[in-house]
């Protein structure tokens, strides 16, 4: 089938993946075909098929791009203290979420649609990320200045309280994300520290 006219691989192949990425998000996966991508981009349906051979590889590229773009910009082990690489962490991964809400949402929603291969890859690029922060919970809990029984479920745990912003905060609302960053990291630290002159 021909190319619409105007439609450009170095354009179209963009918005083919906006598209999809705005309409995985809002209806799912499943429920959304390759025609109705092709009416949001404004191509015909075959068309789509020019950048890519499927839908399940166009829900894993959207993935795959999300992992390598969030580990990209991770910033690198400094030398710093473990109480300033873990507020580090919770800012950059507030701030960066916070930007790519749908991306989010399918990243962790969507896991389940992928294909075996696909989701093996994705769970190896998310396994780095959470080793990152495992890193420097076990760095701190060996230097007495972190108290974790779990390093990996600690991991997780606050991960998931990280990227649970994007569910609810809209900037121009009533707090700035520098004030919810300092409210996390407060929070943050205080899950992974002991009371003063008390015990956990």
């Amino acid at each position: 089938m021909a190319r619409t006219t105007g439609s450009h691989s170095d354009i179209t192949g963009p918005r083919v993946r906006a598209a999809a990425l705005k309409l995985f998000a809002r209806d799912g996966f499943a429920a959304v075909s390759m025609r109705q991508i092709a009416r949001e981009v404004g191509v015909q349906a075959g068309a789509l098929y020019n950048y890519t051979p499927d839908k399940q590889t166009l829900l894993f590229d959207l993935m795959r791009t999300h992992m390598e773009e969030l580990l990209e910009a991770l910033p690198a082990p400094a030398d710093a203290s473990v109480m300033d690489r873990l507020e580090e962490f919770v800012r950059f991964h507030i701030a960066f979420h916070h930007e790519r809400p749908d991306a989010v949402f399918i990243a962790y929603m969507e896991l389940r649609s992928l294909e075996p291969e696909n989701f093996a890859r994705i769970e190896a690029l998310r396994r780095r990320y959470e080793t990152a922060l495992e890193d420097i919970l076990a760095a701190g809990a060996a230097q007495d200045v972190f108290v974790v029984a779990d390093t990996k479920i600690t991991t997780l745990a606050v991960i998931a309280m990280l990227t649970g912003v994007t569910t609810w905060f809209r900037a121009g609302g009533r707090l700035s994300l520098g004030a919810v960053q300092d409210q996390y990291w407060d929070m943050v630290r205080r899950m992974v520290t002991r009371p003063p002159g008390g015990t956990v």
